[in-house]
């Protein structure tokens, strides 16, 4: 299988402009949200950061299957 470098960069733009959204459209509600997570059991995030690795990891195989 070859590395395509023009996928990969398109896929990094797509998860910059998707993560960079929320900042541009309610900055207010996302000081407020961060400043809630601040007081969330880090155990709590922990599970919702591998839940959203292992969400990812899903998509990234289904796109492999339909393409």
């Amino acid at each position: 299988m070859k590395f395509q470098f023009n996928i990969f960069l398109a896929a990094l733009g797509l998860a910059l402009i998707l993560e960079s959204l929320p900042y541009f459209l309610a900055p207010e509600g996302v000081k407020k949200l961060l400043e809630r997570i601040r007081d969330v059991n880090p155990s709590l995030l922990r599970y919702m950061g591998i839940f959203g690795i292992a969400a990812g990891l899903t998509l990234v195989a289904v796109s492999r299957v339909i393409g």
